[in-house]
């Protein structure tokens, strides 16, 4: 699709730029930060994000943790696939083979939204052993309704039609569209982060490998797996979340028992980026249960 962010305009002061690499793996480049030391943590932003996502979780995690971020493919700056598959066991096969490569053993792993999906389809295929996953406000619902093959069939639709996503990346440009965008997900972050967003949705191509993976998007193999996941769960719910609405989690917790719930009052979809400090509160705590804390001061 062309006319991808570039690491040297887009990227020029990206938040944590100094933990950035790029890694080539399977059929890709990717962009990836690491920083810290001890157990891996892994960290899997969502649809239309990108690693500025985890900005301020991440340095705090690294003062007890290795932590790995990924874009993922046809997000940010990591390259769109040549064959734009873009489903779910595609992205989670692409990002297996990211790790694999960085001969990564992740000891924890926390995604947000659609990369909650990503998460679980790697966990249920062996990826992660018994370690434990921490999902912000995942979207973990497929489309519903009669509605559901035309939404997808939209999203393809726009995928597919350069016209289209220049439009969308077009409309980008205002400032103040991109804030009432953020602001529709029940989220209120700071200037930064809304400027970060709207630098990657005036590109095409970010915009293009948003709509693609959303086209491709079914996650009802996940969810008819879930009580085979061996992982333990913690799903964390914003209550404003206006994306992916809070009783998700009690329909995911339904099929999985043992899934635990925790609920942050007041905060939306990117509950992460508005009070990080909160998010790394219940990573540690699971962290904690797991023996993983005694290893990050080892």
């Amino acid at each position: 699709m062309g006319d991808r962010p570039d690491w040297a305009v887009e990227g020029r002061d990206w938040p944590n730029r100094e933990a950035s690499r790029f890694v080539t793996a399977g059929d890709l480049t990717w962009h990836v930060q690491t920083m810290g030391q001890g157990p891996v943590v892994l960290l899997l932003h969502g649809a239309g994000a990108a690693t500025h996502s985890w900005r301020d979780l991440m340095p705090r995690l690294a003062e007890r943790f290795t932590v790995v971020a990924p874009d993922l493919p046809g997000h940010g700056f990591t390259a769109m696939p040549r064959d734009n598959r873009q489903s779910l066991w595609d992205m989670a096969r692409r990002t297996t083979a990211l790790i694999e490569t960085m001969s990564v053993r992740p000891s924890l792993v926390v995604a947000h939204s659609a990369g909650a999906a990503i998460a679980l389809r790697m966990s249920l295929d062996g990826r992660f052993g018994e370690a434990p996953i921490v999902a912000i406000n995942g979207a973990l619902q497929p489309f519903a309704g009669p509605v559901a093959p035309l939404f997808r069939g939209l999203a393809m639709g726009l995928f597919v039609n350069p016209l289209a996503v220049g439009l969308f990346a077009q409309a980008a440009r205002d400032p103040g569209r991109v804030a009432r965008l953020i602001r529709g997900t029940g989220s209120m972050i700071d200037d930064r982060g809304v400027e970060l967003y709207g630098r990657l949705l005036r590109k095409p191509g970010h915009v293009a490998g948003t709509l693609g993976m959303m086209g491709s998007w079914d996650i009802t193999d996940v969810l008819r797996s879930l009580p085979q996941l061996i992982a333990e769960l913690t799903l964390v719910v914003g209550t404003r979340d206006q994306a992916v609405p809070p009783s998700v989690a009690e329909e995911v917790r339904a099929s999985l028992p043992a899934a635990r719930i925790v609920t942050l009052a007041g905060l939306g979809h990117l509950a992460h980026e508005e009070r990080p400090d909160l998010v790394a509160a219940v990573i540690e705590e699971v962290a904690a249960r797991h023996g993983l804390m005694e290893e990050a001061t080892a």
